[in-house]
């Protein structure tokens, strides 16, 4: 699994890509790709959890979102994780 970090700040653009962002979220987690995704609690950044073999689908997923291109959102890290508990 991969843990993808964004940073947000708070921009007219972000706010409004926002929506469709969070559909395409519901899509994937339909299909068991993303495992869990939300806001920290101060807006400040986001966390979406990926279930894909390696950091090339990781990004190919990141790519695939408009979201991640918008002005106020930013990708801070990618980081392979292995959960012990689930």
């Amino acid at each position: 699994m991969w843990i993808v970090e964004l940073r947000l700040s708070p921009t007219p653009e972000r706010m409004a890509a926002r929506p469709a962002h969070r559909e395409r979220l519901t899509e994937l987690h339909e299909s068991g790709v993303v495992r869990m995704a939300g806001p920290l609690a101060d807006d400040s950044g986001a966390v979406i959890v990926l279930d894909v073999p390696d950091r090339a689908a990781a990004e190919a997923v990141l790519a695939a979102d408009p979201y991640l291109g918008t002005p106020g959102v930013a990708v801070e890290r990618i980081r392979e994780w292995t959960p012990f508990l689930g």
